[in-house]
C-alpha cells in the first residue's frame, strides 16, 4: 500500500515527531510505501521515505494549516494514497495517533469559556470534531486511559473507533550494566560531587512541561538542600523568560538550559530524580524512560502515563488540583528519601516485566489492518 503520514512541523527532539518516525518505519519495513507530508522538516533524511514539504505561507498559524490540510487532498489523490496518517488533528484522516490532549475540554474549563470562541480556536475545535466526532470516520489512536475518558466525555466517540496502544520506549533508556560508570562520567563534566542532587526537566515545550513550577520548587528547597541542587531543562525550546525566573527567584547560579540532544539515556543515570510538574500532558514518553532506567519520578497527574509511576511504584504523583506548596513538599521529601534506592530498582524491574516497548508495532498492525483494538 501507499501510506500518507501528515503533520505539520517535523523536528528531532519532539515526542511526536519520534513516534511518527518509528511507526513510519514499522510500516516500510513491511513492504509498505510511506510518503510524509509536513510544512517543515528539520533533522535527519530518513532513508527510502519520501518526504514533502508542502509550499503554503499565511501569517497565523491556524490559517496555515487550514491550507495545508486543502493543499493536501489534490496531492494525497494524485499519488493515489491508499490510507492517510494524521499526527495533528484534521479532516479527512483515515487514522489518527493521539498524541495531543484534548483541546475542547481545555478551554471549556471556566477560566477559558471566552476564549475559544476566537477564530484561531474555533478552527482548532473543528478540527478536532472532524476527528473524534460521532460523524467522523477516523480511526484513533490512543496513548493512555486517561485521553478514552475525556475524549469519550466531550465527543460521544464510538467505543470501536479508539485503540489504545501500549507505550513505545526505546529500550535504550533502560538502565544498563555499567550504569554507574555513566553516572560517573556526566557528574564529572557537569563538575558535580557526590553530595549534590541532579534534578532533570526533560522534554520539549517547557510551558506546557512546567519548568516554571520546577524552578519555584527548586527555590523553595530548605537553605542547606537548595544549595546542594543542581536543575538542567533539556529541550528544544526557547528558555529566556526561565533563565530570566531562575534570577529572580535567586537560583540562576544551579540552572541550566541544554538544547534537544542525543544522549539522553546519560543523563537518566548521572541524574537524582526526574522533575515533570506539567499542566497538561496526553501521555509524556520521558516519564516512562526515567521509570524504566531507574530514575525516580515526580510528577502531576495530568500527565497520561503519570499512572506508570504509581504502578511501578517508581517514585510520587502530585494530585489535582495542582498546589505549588505541595509540590515543594514533594520534591524536599524525595531528594533526601531513604526510599530512592527502592524507587530505582522497582521502575527498572516494572521496565523488564512489562510491555512498553512496542508502540510503533501495534500501531502499523492496525494502520495495515492486521491489529485488534
Amino acid at each position: 500500500m501507499k501510506l500518507a503520514f501528515v503533520l505539520y512541523k517535523y523536528f528531532p527532539y519532539g515526542g511526536l515527531q519520534r513516534d511518527m518516525l518509528k511507526i513510519a518505519k514499522a510500516c516500510q519495513q513491511r513492504g509498505h510505501e510511506v510518503h510524509i507530508y509536513t510544512l517543515s522538516w528539520t533533522g535527519d533524511l530518513p532513508e527510502g521515505i519520501e518526504i514533502h514539504i508542502v509550499p503554503v505561507h499565511r501569517l497565523m498559524n491556524h490559517a496555515r494549516y487550514r491550507a495545508f490540510s486543502r493543499a493536501l487532498q489534490p496531492l494525497l489523490h494524485d499519488r493515489q494514497i491508499d490510507r492517510v496518517v494524521g499526527f495533528n488533528k484534521m479532516p479527512g484522516l483515515d487514522y489518527y495517533y493521539a498524541a495531543d490532549p484534548c483541546l475542547k475540554d481545555k478551554l471549556c474549563q471556566k477560566s477559558h469559556r471566552l476564549i475559544r470562541w476566537l477564530p484561531r480556536y474555533r478552527h482548532f475545535m473543528s478540527y478536532e470534531e472532524a476527528v473524534f466526532g460521532v460523524d467522523s470516520t477516523t480511526e484513533i489512536m490512543l496513548l493512555a486511559p486517561r485521553q478514552k475518558k475525556i475524549y469519550q466525555n466531550w465527543y460521544r466517540t464510538p467505543e470501536q473507533r479508539l485503540h489504545m496502544l501500549p507505550p513505545g520506549i526505546s529500550r535504550d533508556r533502560m538502565a544498563p550494566g555499567n550504569a554507574a560508570e555513566i553516572r560517573s562520567e556526566l557528574r564529572q563534566e557537569f563538575s558535580l560531587t557526590d553530595d549534590e542532587y541532579l534534578v532533570l526537566c526533560i522534554g520539549s515545550g517547557f510551558k506546557t512541561k512546567g519548568l516554571d513550577r520546577s524552578l519555584r520548587a527548586v527555590a523553595a528547597l530548605p537553605a542547606a538542600l537548595k544549595e546542594r541542587t543542581r536543575l538542567i531543562a533539556i529541550g528544544s525550546d526557547h528558555g529566556e523568560s526561565f533563565q530570566l525566573l531562575a534570577k529572580r527567584l535567586g537560583v540562576a547560579g544551579q540552572f541550566e538550559i541544554l538544547q534537544g540532544r542525543d544522549d539522553i539515556p546519560r543523563f537518566l543515570q548521572g541524574g537524582d530524580l526526574l522533575l515533570h510538574p506539567a499542566y497538561h500532558e496526553n501521555s509524556g514518553m520521558v516519564i516512562l524512560e526515567g521509570v524504566i532506567a531507574g530514575l525516580p519520578v515526580l510528577v502531576t497527574d495530568v500527565c497520561g502515563y503519570a499512572y506508570h509511576v504509581e504502578q511501578a511504584d517508581a517514585g510520587r504523583v502530585v494530585p489535582s488540583p495542582f498546589d505549588q506548596q505541595q509540590l515543594n513538599r514533594m520534591l524536599a521529601e524525595m531528594l533526601v528519601s531513604a526510599s530512592h534506592e527502592q524507587w530505582s530498582k522497582n521502575g527498572i524491574a516494572y521496565g523488564k516485566e512489562n510491555d512498553l516497548y512496542s508502540m510503533a508495532e501495534v500501531a502499523s498492525d492496525l494502520i495495515l489492518g492486521s491489529g485488534t483494538t
